[in-house]
């Protein structure tokens, strides 16, 4: 299935445009516990939308994609947060707190961090889908990348659910076979898993939209609506969940918002800020959903004429420099399509002579998730890599790829050993002997052994896993910067692992 250049650019500007628009609709009302009744702005824009977190922060994203490309990675992410992001609030600052730490994502999004099942990182959903549309399998990808930096488990699976989705809907429009390939990209009894199946089974059931919205804040319980809700008003009947779960039943309530509206605009972002919590972000995700759908013109003239074309932003650092920021949504847009062919590659992409370019992408059951067939390159599958505990950190060195696995928290006892474990592939079409030299602060232990060799067979046949087990007897810093070094017999790469480990 081709999808031409002129509906590509008409529907990379419904979302960038819907995404303002529910933002800027749902930011007074956010974080509060209350069936609203919005059936309009509540600002008096004339043309001027107040900055939201929900599009600044894709714009930093955009930056990094013009420098780095399909080579972008959560570590190249997270010097872009630490670097241009500027809040320090919840989970964005206990993730840019354990990077200056020297943690790397996903250490960085999961250790320490009770806010990363929250919603920070599935707002930052439609950069990665307006990059690879028809292609779920590729949007996710990056989106797991994202979503690491600063968050773990339901925050994740928020932002593939919503990458997919959005991908899926360059080129599919119905709500529910929208919904499933979403599904199929994430475990299936997950939180956010369980939030949208509630929406969906309320509205098959007939419900009217403040039931489903009861249901699913039950069958998901979050908090964010708690934060700004006194508590003398917190309804009694809706349970409060654990700090920080919110991602679950705020995906919730974008389904809820999506199906009741029926198709209209307006209707649909209303609805899904009538349901309170996290409004700022159900909305502008919404509204990016239908504007990826629909265009542009499925836009209404009254939802689009007060908000503009205009992009203010506060979350970024700008004042450095090294970062020039979209101003408008025409040059948001224009941005994103010049570096789709970059991005999808010439196998995607076809560059037509008259200028200009069409994008060959996936339609129906190929929207799914499926598994690749394994073969000597693939390393790893997108559901294993989902599986993987957050206490995983990969590198690749070229020749070689390997997976740090700290078995644990990032922290280490005096006197305690802390066993580590190391995963091996091979990159290229030759056996290797790998040699292994551990770089220790004095006093400390490693065994087997502090400097060792190991053999590495061709990829299809395995990977080679190594055990380590290091000793502190005693511990005088608050944390330690470790290093194993890789280096490969015959060839001159050396790769370094840097290891960080916190007194406990």
């Amino acid at each position: 299935m081709i999808l031409s250049l002129a509906s590509y650019r008409d529907k990379v500007r419904g979302c960038w445009l819907g995404k303002n628009i529910g933002g800027t609709l749902g930011a007074p009302f956010e974080g509060k516990r209350q069936l609203n009744d919005l059936t309009f702005y509540a600002q008096d824009l004339r043309g001027n939308p107040p900055p939201n977190d929900d599009l600044d922060l894709q714009l930093v994203w955009l930056g990094a994609v013009e420098k780095y490309g399909r080579q972008l990675n959560s570590r190249i992410l997270g010097e872009y947060w630490l670097s241009y992001i500027i809040p320090n609030w919840v989970e964005y600052g206990a993730g840019k707190t354990n990077l200056r730490m020297g943690l790397v994502p996903p250490l960085s999004g999961h250790f320490n961090n009770p806010y990363k099942d929250s919603c920070g990182c599935f707002i930052r959903s439609e950069i990665w889908a307006c990059l690879a549309p028809g292609h779920p399998e590729i949007a996710v990808e990056y989106a797991f990348e994202d979503a690491i930096v600063d968050h773990a488990h339901e925050g994740l699976y928020g932002e593939i659910f919503c990458a997919a989705l959005e991908s899926a809907a360059f080129v599919e429009q119905a709500p529910f076979k929208l919904i499933e390939i979403g599904l199929s990209y994430i475990p299936e009894n997950c939180g956010v898993a369980r939030g949208v199946k509630k929406a969906v089974a309320c509205f098959e059931s007939g419900l009217s939209w403040q039931e489903a919205r009861g249901e699913v804040l039950e069958a998901v319980p979050g908090t964010f609506g708690v934060q700004g809700t006194p508590s003398h008003q917190l309804p009694t009947d809706i349970p409060i969940g654990e700090r920080g779960w919110d991602a679950p039943s705020n995906i919730g309530i974008i389904i809820i918002g999506w199906l009741y509206g029926e198709g209209d605009f307006g209707k649909s972002l209303c609805l899904a800020v009538n349901c309170g919590e996290d409004t700022d972000c159900t909305a502008a995700t919404l509204g990016a959903i239908l504007g990826i759908t629909g265009g542009i013109q499925s836009i209404p003239k009254e939802w689009r004429e007060p908000i503009g074309d205009e992009i203010n932003t506060i979350c970024i650092n700008t004042l450095d420099g090294g970062l020039s920021i979209p101003k408008t949504v025409t040059e948001l847009t224009e941005r994103t399509l010049r570096l789709t062919p970059l991005f999808l590659g010439s196998s995607l992409c076809d560059v037509l002579a008259e200028g200009g370019y069409t994008i060959d992408v996936r339609s129906g059951d190929d929207l799914y998730h499926r598994e690749q067939e394994r073969n000597f390159w693939i390393k790893e599958s997108f559901a294993q890599k989902l599986a993987q505990s957050p206490n995983c950190v990969h590198y690749d060195f070229i020749i070689f790829n390997t997976l740090l696995d700290y078995l644990g928290d990032p922290v280490i006892r005096p006197g305690t050993p802390r066993k580590f474990k190391l995963v091996l592939g091979n990159n290229i079409c030759q056996q290797q002997w790998l040699k292994f030299k551990w770089h220790l602060p004095d006093g400390w232990t490693v065994s087997p052994s502090a400097q060792g060799a190991a053999y590495l067979d061709l990829s299809h046949m395995g990977k080679t896993v190594l055990e380590y087990e290091l000793t502190a007897e005693t511990l005088d810093q608050s944390h330690y910067d470790l290093f194993l070094e890789i280096s490969s017999q015959g060839h001159p790469t050396r790769g370094i692992i840097p290891i960080v480990l916190l007194n406990s």
